[in-house]
C-alpha cells in the first residue's frame, strides 16, 4: 500500500465530483446549439430555405410534444415508485431488524440505504430522459450542417452527460453512505455489518430499474408495434410518418424505456456489484484496513478518469468525418477504455491493497492469503470478458456480418422463414458469450475465490461511463430509451426536412443500432457476474449468521428442496418473459384499434399533405395507462418470489431458486436480445437495398416480411430481453438483504420445515 489510509477516500470523491462536473460541461456544449433555421454553418441553426420559420416552429412543436409526453409518464410512474419505496422501505426495516435480533440500527441503515439507492436510481433515469429529449432536436439540427463531426459530437456528448453523471452520482452517494455508516461501525471487525447494511442501496437501485425497464419497455413497444402494424404493414406509410397517430407516443417511449430504464438498470448493476464485493471482501479490512476494503469502489473511480481521457479520442483526436467513421469511433471508445483500464487497475491494486491480505474462503474454514496482482487480474478478466461479449453480440446483430445478411435473405420466402432463422440466430448467439462468462468465472474464482468473481463483475462495469455514453448515444431503431439519432431521424421525418438530412440520420441510426446491441450484450454479461457475486455474498452472509452451521461446505444442489427450487428458479425467467411480452401485445392491440379508428373516421389523415393533425394525445394516453397497469404483475412476481420462498421454505430453497434463475436468465436474455436486434438490422439492410438487388428494398414483399420480424423482435430486444438482466440481479440482491431474516425463520429451514 503506497499511500496513506485517506488516499482511497480522496481519489474516490475526486473522481465522483469530476464525473458530475464533466457531465455538466458536456451539457453546456450541447446547449449552445440553437434550435432555429438560419443556415448550414456550424454556428447557426437549420438548413436554409424559403420556409425556415415554419420548419423551426414544427421542430419546436415536436420537441415539446415528446418532452411533455415523457415528463407526464415518468411523473406517473415515479408516483407509483414513491409509494413502493415507502412501503417496502418499512418492510425492510421491520424484517431486517427482526432477523438480526431486533438490531434497530441495522434495520434502519438498510432501509435508509434502500431509499437512497431508489432515489438515486430515479434521479439517474429522470436525468437521462431530460438530457435525451433536450438533445434530440439539437442532434437533428446538427445533422443538417455540412459534415459529420458536429452531428456525431452532439449525440456523443448527450450520451456522455448521462454516462458520467450517473457514474459520478452513484459513486458519490454510495461512498458517502459508507462513510456515514462507518461512524456507527468504527472498528474493522464491525465492518461486515456496515457492508451488509449497504446492500439495501443495490436493492433500491434494482427495484426502480425493474419498474423503469418493464414500464418503459411496455410503453414504447405498445406504441411502436401499433404504429408498425397499422402504418407500415396495413397502409404502407413510412416509419415515423407524421400522419401516424402513434408516432409521438413511440418517440416518447424512446425516452422513458431505454434511457430512463436503461440508466436505472446499469446504475443498479454498479450498486449491486459494489455491494457484493464489499460484503465478500469485508474481512479484508482486518488485515488491510479501510482502503483495502473499499478497493472495488476505487476501481470504479479510476474508471471515470480513464473514460474521460478516452472521450477526447472521439470528439477531438480522431473525429468523425464520414459515414464509415461513426461505427469505428464508437468501437474505438470501448476498446481503448478497456485497454487503458489495465494500467489503471494495476495502479489501484498496488496503491490500495497491501502486499498480502487475508480473505475468508466461501467454502470451508480456510483463510486465503492473496496478493494485489490476483485482485488486479480478476478485474482485468472481467473488463476483457465484457469487451469480447460486446463484439460477439455485434457480430450476430450487425448487418455488416454474415448472420444478419442470412436472416435478411430468409425474408425472400416470407415472414415464417424469417421467424425461424431469427430465433435460431438468437439461440446460437448465446454460445460464445456463455463460454466467455464460464472462463471468467472459473479464472477469477481460482485466483481469489468468490471475491474474485465480484471483482470480475466490477471489471465488467469499470468503463461504465463509456458504456453508457455509447448506449445513450445509439440510434437503436424501435428501441425504448431516447436514442438520440433514432429520435433525430424521427424528428427529421416528422418535420419533413431535406432528404439529405434523413439520409444522414439514417446512417447514424444504423451505427447506433450496432452499438446498442453491444451495450445489451455488455449489460447481460455484467448482470450474470453480478448475480453470481450476490449469490456468493448471500452464502457468506448465511454462514456468518449461522456461525458456520449452514453452507460451510458450500451449497449442495442434491438437497431435495434445493434441487426442487432450482427447477422453479429456471422457470421464473420464462414466466416473466411471457408476462411482459403479453403485456406488450395487449397494449399494442389497444394502440392498433385506436390508430385504425382515427384512420377510419378521418381518412384524409392518409393524404400526402393532410390538413388536420392526428390525435397524438389519445395514443400517448393508451401507452401510459397500459404500461403503468401491466408493469405491476411481473415486478411483483420477481420481488415476492424470493421473499416468500425464504420465509416459507428457507435458505436452501432460496439457493436453488437463485441458481436456477441465474442460469436460465442468462441464456434467455442473450437469445431474445440478439434475435430482436438481428431482426431489426435485417429490416434496415433490406431497406438500403437497390431496386435491382435480390432483396428489392423498401416496399417490397421481402421488406414486409422483414417488418413483421422487426415487429415481433421489438418486445424481445426492448422489453423482455433487457428486463431479464434485472430479474436475476433483483432476486439475488433481495435475498442478500433478507438473508438474516430467512435464517431467523426456524433456523433457516423456513416455516414449512422442509
Amino acid at each position: 500500500m503506497l499511500f496513506t489510509q485517506s488516499s482511497a477516500t480522496a481519489i474516490i470523491i475526486t473522481a465522483a465530483i469530476l464525473g458530475m462536473v464533466w457531465a455538466l460541461a458536456q451539457f453546456l456544449l450541447i446547449s449552445r446549439i440553437p434550435v432555429k433555421s438560419e443556415g448550414i454553418s456550424d454556428s447557426t441553426g437549420l438548413v436554409t430555405g424559403s420556409n425556415d420559420e415554419a420548419t423551426t416552429r414544427r421542430l419546436t412543436e415536436i420537441y415539446n410534444a415528446i418532452y411533455e409526453g415523457a415528463e407526464s409518464f415518468l411523473r406517473a410512474e415515479y408516483r407509483i415508485c414513491a409509494w413502493f419505496i415507502c412501503v417496502f422501505g418499512a418492510i425492510i426495516f421491520i424484517l431486517v431488524a427482526w432477523g438480526t435480533g431486533w438490531d434497530f440500527a441495522r434495520g434502519l441503515f438498510t432501509a435508509l440505504s434502500f431509499v437512497l439507492g431508489a432515489c438515486t436510481s430515479i434521479l439517474s433515469g429522470y436525468l437521462g430522459m431530460k438530457v435525451a429529449v433536450y438533445s434530440n432536436v439539437r442532434t437533428t439540427v446538427s445533422a443538417q450542417k455540412s459534415g459529420w463531426t458536429l452531428c456525431f459530437n452532439t449525440a456523443f456528448r448527450a450520451g456522455a452527460v448521462m454516462g458520467f453523471a450517473l457514474c459520478g452520482l452513484g459513486i458519490f452517494m454510495l461512498y458517502i453512505s459508507l462513510l456515514a455508516f462507518r461512524i456507527h461501525y468504527p472498528q474493522a471487525e464491525d465492518w461486515i455489518y456496515l457492508t451488509e447494511c449497504l446492500t439495501g442501496y443495490g436493492l433500491g437501485g434494482s427495484s426502480i430499474a425493474m419498474f423503469g425497464r418493464v414500464g418503459g419497455g411496455i410503453y414504447t413497444k405498445a406504441a411502436d408495434v401499433g404504429a408498425d402494424l397499422v402504418g407500415k404493414v396495413v397502409h404502407g406509410i413510412p416509419e415515423d410518418d407524421p400522419r401516424n397517430p402513434a408516432t409521438i407516443a413511440d418517440n416518447v417511449g424512446d425516452n422513458v424505456g431505454d434511457v430512463a430504464g436503461m440508466g436505472s438498470d446499469l446504475f443498479g448493476s454498479f450498486a449491486e456489484a459494489t455491494c457484493a464485493a464489499l460484503v465478500l471482501g469485508s474481512s479484508i479490512g482486518l488485515s488491510g484496513g479501510w482502503d483495502a476494503m473499499v478497493f472495488p469502489v476505487a476501481v470504479s473511480a479510476v474508471g471515470i478518469f480513464v473514460c474521460l481521457l478516452c472521450s477526447f479520442i472521439a470528439t477531438d483526436i480522431s473525429t468523425v468525418k464520414k459515414e464509415a467513421d461513426v461505427e469505428k469511433a464508437l468501437k474505438i471508445q470501448l476498446i481503448s477504455t478497456t485497454i487503458l483500464m489495465v494500467p489503471a487497475v494495476y495502479f489501484a491494486s498496488e496503491t490500495f491493497l497491501p502486499g498480502e491480505f487475508e480473505l475468508r474462503a466461501t467454502v470451508g474454514l480456510d483463510v486465503i492469503t492473496l496478493h494485489p496482482w490476483q485482485a488486479c487480474m480478476c478485474v482485468i478478466m472481467g473488463a476483457f470478458g465484457g469487451l469480447i461479449i460486446g463484439l460477439i453480440t455485434e457480430y450476430y446483430t450487425s448487418h455488416s456480418y454474415k448472420p444478419v445478411r442470412e436472416l435478411a435473405d430468409s425474408c425472400k420466402t416470407g415472414a415464417a422463414t424469417n421467424m425461424i432463422y431469427g430465433i435460431a440466430l438468437g439461440y446460437k448467439s448465446a454460445i460464445i458469450p456463455v463460454l466467455v462468462l464460464a472462463v471468467v468465472v472459473y479464472g477469477s474464482f481460482a485466483l481469489a475465490d468468490m471475491y474474485g468473481v465480484s471483482l470480475a463483475a466490477i471489471g465488467f462495469l469499470s468503463n461504465l461511463a463509456t458504456g453508457l455514453t455509447i448506449d445513450v448515444y445509439g440510434p437503436v431503431c424501435d428501441n425504448a430509451g431516447g436514442k438520440e439519432f433514432r429520435q433525430a431521424q424521427s424528428i427529421a421525418e416528422m418535420a419533413e426536412l431535406e432528404p439529405y438530412v434523413r439520409e444522414k440520420t439514417d446512417a447514424l441510426d444504423a451505427a447506433g443500432n450496432t452499438t446498442a446491441a453491444i451495450g445489451k450484450g455488455f449489460a447481460i454479461g455484467s448482470a450474470a457476474l453480478v448475480s453470481l457475486a450476490l449469490f456468493g455474498a448471500f452464502v457468506t452472509r448465511i454462514r456468518h449468521s449461522s456461525a458456520d452451521e449452514l453452507f460451510q461446505d458450500g451449497v449442495n444442489m442434491l438437497e431435495p428442496v434445493t434441487f426442487s427450487f432450482l427447477i422453479i428458479g429456471g422457470m421464473i425467467p420464462f414466466a416473466f418473459a411471457a408476462m411482459t411480452m403479453k403485456s406488450v401485445g395487449v397494449a399494442a392491440m389497444e394502440m392498433v384499434l385506436e390508430v385504425q379508428r382515427q384512420f377510419d373516421e378521418k381518412p384524409h389523415l392518409l393524404d400526402a399533405n393532410p390538413t388536420e393533425r392526428p390525435d397524438y394525445d389519445a395514443c400517448i394516453a393508451i401507452s401510459t395507462k397500459a404500461s403503468l397497469k401491466e408493469m405491476v404483475p411481473p415486478g411483483a412476481m420477481v420481488i415476492l418470489t424470493p421473499l416468500l420462498t425464504g420465509i416459507f421454505f428457507g435458505v436452501y430453497a432460496v439457493s436453488g431458486l437463485l441458481v436456477g434463475s441465474l442460469v436460465a436468465s442468462v441464456q434467455l436474455a442473450i437469445s431474445m436480445s440478439n434475435s430482436g436486434g438481428a431482426w431489426d438490422n435485417a429490416k434496415k439492410y433490406i431497406e438500403k437495398a437497390d431496386a435491382d438487388s435480390d432483396l428489392k428494398g423498401k416496399g417490397s414483399d421481402i421488406h414486409k416480411a422483414a417488418v413483421v420480424g422487426d415487429t415481433v423482435g421489438d418486445p424481445f430486444k426492448d422489453t423482455s430481453g433487457p428486463a431479464l438482466n434485472i430479474v436475476m440481479k433483483l432476486m439475488a440482491v433481495l435475498s442478500l438483504v433478507f438473508a438474516d431474516t430467512f435464517y431467523a425463520v426456524n433456523s433457516g429451514n423456513g416455516v414449512f420445515q422442509l
